[in-house]
């Protein structure tokens, strides 16, 4: 019987008009007289609010899982061996080298003083590890974050000339740090998605030319240049000052050239020379720490009997504090943070798609997957802790994290040794630093930044793809150029937000039309009756199709090929039993009622059917991408022929296997190998860049599990080329 509070409910919601009987089950026996005979109607019962909101109700193990995944580190340090050690030791002095020199470098972007670039880059390699979900990324100074830390430096000062950049610099990163640690604790690292692949690389590209026309002044040792003004203007008045260019300009010319040609005779030398392309990698690596020490030696040589750094032939560091000699609690007050509130959307969207885009494009290179939120956690505890021993706003770096990849890094914890040699270097090497020249650093920043311009081919390929976003792409880097770093961000992620609204609010439908479609088979049953329906469509244009005639007997002759009829006999489906094929979702809700076609099951083993139900686009493409594959790796094998390890240190960081002094348990593995992915995309109008490029990398991520059918793809493709070759020589 119904209570009092539910009457007085039905009551106001009828005195209000509203219609609470909509949930009502419908009467499914109306349904079942329109549908043949042996097809059962199926419904799915909407859940209620409640229901709904019990989805996120905490639970005992919930938060014991949270707890767990705020530590990942806890899935694979017990299973660390010397294999791995080996691996990490050397990445992460690899990586040292290339640190050292580029941290002094983008702490004078950042208008701080260089000893501030080594606390920021030894801070994120001492802590990273613990919280990390990839083992290639290192956190630390970029080029990109320094400049727009030096562009609110100069802000804040100019409001408040009494307050230090070093203050400024850390009370930023304590703020944005907050701030990224609280979205990833509420695991919305989700929101990245809603950053396009197109406007990264727009002010990508426009902050490294902005940031590579910048150091010229200090290559070339021209003074009297404003380096923070519109990138335009910075080179119209260089190219002016051009012949005011000192001897700063040989050492940096000169510094600039021998690391492209280094880089370019490793380059040619590992395709030359296959079985040393590791050694070639190495000594391409080492190729900054090699000039820093060289033209630091020919100042020392030039300048050994100053004390005084502006007694120098030409620019040097100066002095470098020994140490942490900056240590100590932030100063933070309300007019800094007032100071800066303007520009911390900027800061912290940097912070977030450098760190972000860069650990998830190389978890797919090395076939694993990173957790955005848990990275956001990571990001945000090494920028809070970061300002205590003097660090300012640190992200990912892709230039140092593509070296340790290459360099063989088998576990996150490799950024420990990287910290170590950052500290030898603030300990031991200060008074060495003295010497640097400044245009030598100016050359490798430009170096460095060069890496990060988009190349024409691969703006051609978003031509090609999307135009529309060619514009953007533009739009952002001239923006860029012609503005700030921080209105390019804001352009390109405000227009790729508009394209993606006009996209979804000027939807276009499509009219279907009747087309005849010709079945060729040597049924002579199937071709006499396609004969006479032809025959008759002739001598009675008038009549509109049969759909019971010629057409259903094709649908059945090949659904069913055991189910025959005469030609002069058609098919009554209302009437006659059948089958036939249909693809519907795997996964169903509790609530499904369909009993003649549940459970569902895979069309053949190893071949998986995925169905996009909306546009492909930056905003989705994650959550499609990541389903998908996530299926394919939980109910596919790798076609390599075992999954077995001769060695513990043979496996992969991110599948350690089970813990020392437990067995293991060794089963043999029944699910089927990948041999296909059908992707329907019939209910996709739309897709762009960063879809496509989530497309790509999935389809290198899957082909790795079924290693069989890539190889033989690799031999066909050679025969292939092989056959045109010879043709062409033919001609």
């Amino acid at each position: 019987m119904p209570s009092r509070g539910n009457d007085f409910g039905r009551a106001l919601a009828k005195l209000l008009g509203i219609n609470v009987d909509y949930r009502q089950e419908p009467d499914r026996h109306e349904y079942a007289t329109l549908l043949p005979d042996n097809v059962e109607p199926y419904f799915e019962d909407e859940p209620t609010v409640k229901e709904y909101l019990l989805q996120f109700k905490p639970t005992r193990a919930g938060a014991a899982r949270y707890i767990k995944d705020l530590f990942p580190f806890w899935n694979w340090i017990f299973h660390y061996n010397l294999q791995w050690l080996t691996g990490d030791i050397i990445a992460g002095v690899t990586v040292g080298f290339v640190v050292v020199p580029q941290g002094m470098a983008y702490a004078l972007l950042a208008k701080l003083s260089p000893e501030y670039g080594l606390y920021t880059s030894f801070v994120g390699f001492l802590l990273y590890w613990a919280f990390a979900t990839s083992k290639d990324i290192t956190i630390g100074t970029v080029a990109v974050m320094s400049t727009i830390v030096g562009n609110i430096v100069i802000k804040v000062q100019d409001k408040h000339p009494d307050i230090p950049a070093e203050q400024v610099a850390r009370g930023l990163s304590l703020i944005s740090g907050a701030i990224l640690l609280f979205i990833g604790l509420i695991r919305a690292g989700w929101i990245v998605e809603f950053i396009p692949l197109v406007a990264i690389t727009s002010f990508m590209t426009g902050a490294a030319f902005s940031i590579a026309v910048g150091q010229v002044p200090a290559m070339m040792g021209i003074s009297g240049i404003n380096t923070r003004e519109a990138t335009y203007k910075v080179l119209i008045n260089t190219l002016k000052k051009l012949g005011s260019s000192k001897v700063d300009a040989a050492l940096g010319l000169s510094a600039l050239f021998l690391l492209y040609f280094i880089r370019w005779v490793c380059n040619t030398m590992s395709e030359r020379q296959p079985h040393r392309k590791k050694m070639w990698f190495f000594l391409s690596t080492l190729r900054m720490a090699f000039i820093i020490l060289l033209y630091t030696m020919i100042s020392w040589l030039s300048n050994r009997d100053i004390s005084n750094a502006k007694e120098a032939k030409f620019k040097i560091l100066g002095t470098v504090p020994r140490g942490f000699q900056h240590a100590g609690v932030p100063h933070i007050d309300s007019r800094l943070i007032s100071a800066f509130s303007s520009e911390l959307p900027a800061a912290i969207i940097v912070l977030l798609i450098e760190h972000i885009a860069i650990s998830k494009s190389f978890g797919r290179i090395n076939n694993y997957t990173i957790d955005p939120s848990q990275e956001l956690v990571a990001l945000g505890f090494t920028n809070v802790f970061g300002p205590f021993l003097g660090g300012y706003p640190a992200t990912g770096s892709f230039s140092r994290t593509a070296i340790k990849s290459k360099a063989g890094v088998r576990t996150p914890l490799a950024g420990i040794f990287t910290a170590v040699l950052v500290l030898l270097a603030l300990y031991a090497l200060t008074s060495v630093f003295f010497y640097i020249p400044m245009a030598s650093l100016a050359g490798l920043i430009i170096h460095a930044v060069g890496d990060l311009i988009t190349p024409p081919d691969v703006v051609y390929r978003f031509y090609r793809i999307s135009p529309l976003e060619v514009v953007i792409f533009f739009a952002g880097v001239l923006v860029t150029v012609f503005t700030n770093i921080e209105n390019g961000i804001y352009t390109a992620i405000a227009a790729s937000a508009a394209v993606l609204l006009f996209r979804h609010a000027r939807a276009k439908g499509l009219v279907l039309g009747h087309v005849e479609v010709h079945y060729l088979t040597d049924d002579a049953d199937f071709a006499t009756s396609a004969r006479q329906q032809q025959r008759h469509q002739h001598q009675h244009p008038q009549d509109p199709p049969n759909p019971d005639s010629s057409s259903a007997e094709a649908i059945d002759h090949l659904s069913t090929p055991t189910t025959t009829a005469s030609s002069s006999s058609p098919i009554d489906l209302t009437t006659t039993p059948y089958t036939t094929s249909a693809y519907i979702p795997l996964s169903t809700s509790p609530s499904a009622h369909n009993p003649t076609l549940f459970p569902p099951t895979p069309p053949h083993p190893g071949v998986l059917i995925y169905r996009l139900t909306d546009t492909l686009t930056y905003a989705n493409q994650s959550s499609y991408l990541s389903s998908l594959t996530a299926f394919i790796f939980a109910h596919t094998r790798p076609a390599r022929g075992t999954t077995h390890y001769a060695r513990p240190g043979d496996r992969p960081w991110n599948d350690p296997g089970p813990r020392r002094g437990e067995a293991a348990v060794v089963e043999d593995d029944v699910r089927p190998v990948l041999r296909a992915v059908v992707l329907d995309f019939g209910a996709v109008a739309e897709v762009d860049v960063t879809g496509v490029q989530g497309l790509v990398d999935v389809r290198a991520q899957v082909e790795r599990a079924a290693v069989r059918n890539a190889k033989r793809r690799e031999e066909q493709q050679a025969v292939s080329t092989v056959h045109v070759e010879a043709a062409g020589k033919e001609e």
